[in-house]
């Protein structure tokens, strides 16, 4: 009997999330970019940064780019460096497939308190399907403390 209340409470809990990450996203795709903030979980945060690489060419000024540029864990951007090289990496072989792809689902492979890490499939813009393993992992920068950032993508 329990369970069921959770299950209910699980569904209930699953739509208002939706809600919040389609509020998002439509201002994501408005060409509004959205900052890491703490009350962001981490599928919101993958949700996001997918969205955005998605609606890349709609967007002006390679915003999707900069969108997922925002939400890279501090530490990766010390690696990455500035964003023009981070956003020259993207379009390299590796990600461009990211760019302005079809559709995309989200499995959760694992999580820990701290990192979660998901399987990511992509079905690219010419219908050829891809897997990624995205890690989301809490970090802090300057405008957003203890906050859910990628610190991964393969």
């Amino acid at each position: 009997m329990s369970e069921g209340r959770g299950s209910k409470k699980n569904m209930e809990l699953k739509k208002i999330a939706l809600v919040i990450i389609f509020l998002f996203i439509s201002k994501a795709i408005n060409a509004e970019i959205i900052k890491p903030v703490n009350n962001l979980l981490p599928y919101d945060v993958l949700k996001i940064q997918l969205t955005a690489l998605q609606n890349n060419e709609q967007l002006q000024n390679d915003d999707g780019i900069k969108q997922v540029w925002l939400f890279a864990h501090p530490k990766n951007k010390k690696i990455t460096g500035p964003y023009e090289r981070f956003r020259i990496m993207i379009y390299g072989e590796q990600y461009r497939i990211l760019l302005d792809h079809s559709s995309h689902k989200i499995n959760l492979i694992m999580n820990s308190e701290n990192k979660y890490v998901y399987r990511v499939e992509i079905l690219s813009k010419d219908k050829q399907l891809f897997f990624y393993e995205w890690h989301v992992q809490k970090g802090s920068d300057k405008d957003c403390s203890d906050c859910w950032f990628t610190s991964a993508v393969s």
